[in-house]
């Protein structure tokens, strides 16, 4: 999946002269978290989140008045606040690599740009919402997990061969490492969950074995043993 199938093309932006307090109120009745900071010709210039206006109004908070705060929050502008040095992408970037370039930068949102031009905006909750998609958690199935070796060619195929033999569909499968077992990968599926018990009863006939619930020491499962 690319970030130009999932990211927000209705764009809302400010200009960097816009009163913070009324960045705060677009966010609000818009119900987003991040504004796009664009010059009059369309330029991005920067980004500024909720997290930003938060951080901006609560250190004068403590040592001014009231009046002397609404008066300073009065003066203070987008371009005071918004994050200048924005990480971009192009439309073409990989859902993955998106994910991890906001897990990396501990941010929220990546502006979208192709040719030079802002066409869009991807977030967190995007993203997350692809990976669950992908995974199938938000459908009616069964899962369970197969603890495979990495260097063994060809393991995935001979699993998913027994089910194909039991005329069980698999709906997802990805595979990720194990931490504290090199060469060990999860090997994590979901099937349809009237055929869950039969599909998992196949493989442990076939040697395979199977986890369906959390276990805290895995070395029983290992593929090595």
């Amino acid at each position: 999946m690319y970030v130009g199938r999932v990211m927000h093309t209705d764009l809302v932006t400010v200009s960097p002269d816009t009163p913070v307090a009324e960045a705060r109120d677009i966010l609000i009745n818009k119900g987003i978290d991040h504004l796009l900071v664009v010059d009059g010709k369309g330029r991005l210039k920067g980004i500024i989140s909720d997290r930003d206006i938060r951080q901006s109004w609560a250190s004068p908070a403590i040592s001014l008045s009231v009046h002397e705060l609404n008066y300073l929050l009065s003066r203070l502008t987008v371009d005071m606040v918004m994050v200048k040095k924005t990480i971009s992408i192009s439309p073409d970037t990989t859902i993955e690599r998106a994910a991890l370039l906001m897990q990396e930068n501990r941010i929220r949102a990546l502006p979208v740009m192709e040719g030079g031009a802002l066409v869009g905006i991807v977030t967190t909750t995007d993203v997350m919402g692809v990976l669950l998609s992908a995974i199938g958690i938000d459908q009616n199935s069964r899962r369970f997990v197969v603890l495979i070796d990495r260097d063994r060619i060809g393991v995935a195929a001979e699993i998913t061969n027994v089910l194909k033999v039991h005329q069980v569909n698999i709906m997802s499968l990805f595979a990720w490492p194990d931490a504290d077992h090199p060469g060990v990968y999860h090997l994590v599926m979901r099937v349809p969950s009237a055929d869950g018990d039969r599909a998992i009863a196949a493989l442990t006939d076939e040697g395979f074995k199977v986890l369906t619930e959390y276990v805290p020491d895995i070395e029983p499962y290992l593929p090595f043993r």
